[in-house]
């Protein structure tokens, strides 16, 4: 009997925000359950309710006496699931309704049949009476208006008074699909005209980088050489790094929390001649992508599992000229394509983010040789982990040096935010070892 698509939305989302996984873990097991035909509808109802989570809160909650809980907890979500077709997608309502009661049966909580046909019905009422009547909920707490968690929206608000509400509009919006070309094959023109010799349009195409934005995205295997390692998918904003490292021939350079891969493999495309590679990250299992990545280009790269904060356990002794420390972070950047991040991440993460930062960028910076060049990013977008973070670092170490990344601006770092020419929210801030 094929599973319903239903029920696994509201089992996925229900074991994102009740207990706490990672939509990156919890989907794929629910993927492996259909058919290819209905993958793509189980990806877009769990995205869906996850990126929409408070609002469809809002739209069910006044339909049910109390909130559903304990072993009934999952017929909570299997609702949102159903007001989040109703609302966001083509699904003829009757398909919806139908398909969504159904659920109930596998979920083992038939006794809610009834319940969830009722809020349905009367949400689709609502809904129609709204339309007709051109009626808006403006006065909505800001939570539900943009779809985020409360702190979040305070620290924004805080940080970018100007554009905290263009930040999470951007949010909210379906993430492009970015490409870099691997030069050591294809210049950027030339990789175009394979794309139009395709009809695989294009939108954009970043100045710094490179990056190559399509109109439409595509499956990676209708790229043009993407098996023979002429093209990657990575965002615009993640592509900047190869460039700002600025690696020269016969560099050591180290990549730190390397997983799972795309800046590693980026940087030999970018500088070949470079004397050696290093990639650690503190995952083992996540390493396995980097040695995907790195197979797949056929480029080569010293990969090692271990801790940036702890280097003596890893570290070979020969000092760096370069090194790229992709921080761990909130990942506030990337909420557009991680939507689970909203609800992961909670405010006290900040403080044992930013500690944890600033213990492996002390630590890593020990690494560098005399005059060499850290190159400190995020995908965040709070100025604790970003600029406040570099400012500190600076102002503690007697022998590190901020170089301006852009010119004629005295910002310590570069924000790139969400909003900003439809790439990832990300930061960068280049630093110099001063010789003392």
């Amino acid at each position: 009997m094929a599973a319903n698509l239903r029920a696994l939305a509201a089992r996925c989302t229900f074991a994102v925000v009740d207990k706490g996984r990672s939509l990156a873990d919890e989907l794929p097991q629910q993927l492996a359950k259909i058919d290819g035909k209905d993958k793509g509808l189980l990806q877009e109802l769990c995205y869906g309710v996850l990126r929409h989570l408070p609002e469809l809160e809002y739209d069910v909650r006044e339909f049910i006496k109390k909130p559903l809980t304990g072993k009934q907890r999952v017929g909570h979500f299997l609702m949102l699931v159903g007001v989040y077709q109703i609302k966001y997608t083509r699904i003829p309502d009757h398909a919806a309704f139908n398909e969504t009661v159904s659920a109930c049966k596998p979920l083992k909580c038939e006794h809610l049949k009834g319940v969830i046909n009722g809020v349905l019905r009367n949400f689709q009422r609502q809904q129609a009476a709204q339309s007709s009547e051109n009626l808006t909920n403006k006065d909505l707490p800001d939570a539900i208006a943009f779809n985020h968690p409360s702190w979040f929206i305070q620290k924004l608000q805080s940080a970018y008074p100007e554009q905290w509400q263009a930040i999470l509009t951007a949010n909210m919006q379906r993430p492009p699909m970015w490409l870099r070309v691997n030069q050591l094959h294809h210049s950027v023109d030339e990789y175009l005209a394979l794309l139009a010799a395709e009809n695989i349009a294009h939108q954009f195409v970043d100045e710094k980088s490179g990056a190559i934005r399509l109109t439409e995205a595509v499956d990676v295997n209708k790229l043009p050489g993407f098996q023979l390692g002429w093209v990657s998918i990575q965002d615009a904003a993640a592509q900047q790094a190869a460039s700002l490292l600025d690696c020269q021939p016969d560099d050591n350079v180290l990549d730190c929390c390397a997983a799972p891969g795309g800046k590693t493999c980026h940087i030999l495309e970018y500088s070949p001649k470079i004397k050696a590679m290093t990639a650690i990250d503190i995952e083992a299992v996540r390493l396995e992508r980097v040695e995907e990545n790195l197979q797949r280009l056929n480029l080569s790269a010293k990969v090692i599992t271990g801790d940036a904060a702890t280097p003596d356990e890893w570290w070979d002794g020969e000092l760096f000229d370069r090194i790229l420390l992709d921080a761990p972070c909130s990942g506030t950047g990337v909420i557009r394509r991680h939507p689970d991040i909203k609800w992961l991440r909670k405010s006290p993460d900040i403080a044992r983010l930013t500690d944890l930062q600033q213990d492996i960028l002390k630590n890593v910076w020990s690494l560098l040789k005399p005059g060499g060049t850290l190159l400190y990013a995020t995908c965040s977008i709070l100025p604790e982990e970003n600029s406040e973070q570099v400012q500190r670092f600076v102002n503690e170490n007697s022998d590190a040096e901020h170089v301006a990344i852009n010119q004629n601006s005295n910002d310590i770092g570069w924000q790139i935010l969400p909003s900003d020419q439809s790439m990832d929210g990300f930061y960068y801030a280049k630093l110099i070892k001063k010789s003392l």
